[in-house]
């Protein structure tokens, strides 16, 4: 799942080397989903270990950008550990949505951040949504409706997954607007290792809950999902985002629906009708609208 789309700065100078960091970031995020799917821990569990596992590093990069680790006021932590619960929230959430439906599916809906946060802005302002943010409310309604129908064909389960994944969207948007304060104080990695480490307990709680076997017998899919997800593909969000517009951003997005659906043909036999098709392509619109409408 990648970072919201204001956490760049407000250039927009790109050449080809930042071009190649967003788009291989977002074809390392795309991966995660099949890299949990893989994984013989529970999904939940899998969450927990792409958290922990890269924090060294995640560690070592605040440090190397001389990012303040530590020595927060009272009320900067209770933020930061709030925005983690939300972050665990959102990947037990997600994880376990990401085995019940489609890739694509799962991807979509994990990404669906960007639109609540724009519905969020208009329900907090108090005013009517404008023709640009009704053209994307209506495309995300039409295009989930398309989706949650054909899910509903396959299965109940792949219904069920859908929602979890739109649930994992809803508690992502709180994580990213717990944290709209906090970025003033600290920088991006230190934000993402505290919000890793205030996460760890509520997912290791919640997989045992579950009964999820925690320790895995084989570490390929979570070491591939901690370093893609965690480490490479926000490492490259990081450094790619400050250059481009949020349009370009939104649209850079769409590859990762792509590639999960074409991972999900190819490797579990997920095949996508036309019909399908068409509603990933309205929800990935209203993204790419919602996206592309957002300030500072």
């Amino acid at each position: 799942m990648p970072i919201d789309k204001n956490a760049g700065a407000s250039g927009h100078s790109w050449n080809g080397r930042h071009l190649a960091a967003l788009l291989g970031a977002n074809l390392a995020l795309a991966l995660g989903p099949w890299s949990v799917r893989l994984a013989d821990s529970g999904p939940v569990a899998a969450g927990f270990w792409r958290l922990f596992l890269p924090l060294p590093f995640l560690f070592l990069f605040a440090r190397m950008n001389r990012q303040q680790i530590a020595g927060f006021p009272r009320h900067l932590w209770l933020v930061i550990a709030g925005a983690g619960l939300f972050f665990a929230a959102d990947l037990a959430a997600w994880h376990i949505g990401i085995g019940m439906t489609r890739l694509g599916n799962a991807t979509l809906f994990g990404n669906s951040g960007s639109l609540l946060l724009m519905l969020w802005g208009v329900i907090a302002m108090r005013r009517a949504p404008t023709r640009f943010e009704t053209t994307a409310i209506l495309a995300a309604f039409t295009g989930a409706a398309i989706l949650f129908g054909r899910s509903l064909e396959i299965s109940h389960a792949t219904l069920v997954g859908d929602l979890f994944c739109l649930l994992a969207g809803f508690f992502y948007t709180f994580y990213i607007l717990l944290l709209q304060g906090a970025r003033a104080r600290l920088g991006n990695w230190a934000l993402l290792f505290w919000s890793c480490v205030a996460g760890l307990p509520l997912l290791l709680a919640i997989a045992f809950a579950l009964g999820e076997p925690v320790w895995p017998r084989h570490w390929g899919a979570l070491v591939a999902l901690a370093l893609g997800s965690q480490v490479i593909g926000q490492g490259l969000l990081v450094y790619a985002l400050r250059h481009f517009s949020p349009l370009i951003v939104g649209m850079a997005l769409l590859t990762q629906p792509a590639v999960s659906a074409l991972y999900g043909w190819m490797v579990f036999g997920e095949a996508l009708l036309p019909l399908d098709m068409l509603g990933m392509a309205l929800v990935a619109a209203a993204l790419v609208i919602a996206r592309a409408g957002g300030r500072r």
